[in-house]
């Protein structure tokens, strides 16, 4: 199972979040307690006041050149392991296949 699944018109992407870390970035994939894959993610804001995620949402846009008003979480908001909806117009195929090769970035 890869990190990303098909929801509506876009994926749903599964991310492993890091705050307040030394680098900012996407990096490879880890296995949660749930037995799903996810997206390893590092911010170097704090997560107060939701800057965090803000932060993530601004990486994801930059790094898939999707507009930031198209991505947004949609579980885990105040918890490290997130889902986030990302909306395209590009095929769910095309688009899950991009968001899962990021996952290929290893440490």
């Amino acid at each position: 199972m890869g990190i990303c699944e098909p929801y509506k018109s876009g994926c749903l992407l599964r991310v492993k979040l890091t705050p307040n870390a030394s680098i900012c970035g996407l990096k490879g994939s880890v296995e949660g307690a749930d037995g799903a894959m996810y997206l390893k993610a590092y911010v170097q804001v704090v997560p107060e006041k939701g800057k965090a995620n803000a932060e993530l949402i601004k990486l994801l846009s930059k790094t898939l050149k999707i507009a930031k008003s198209n991505i947004s979480i949609v579980s885990g908001a105040t918890e490290h392991q997130k889902k986030i909806y990302i909306e395209s117009s590009m095929s769910q195929t095309e688009l899950c296949s991009l968001v899962n090769s990021l996952a290929e970035n290893k440490e």
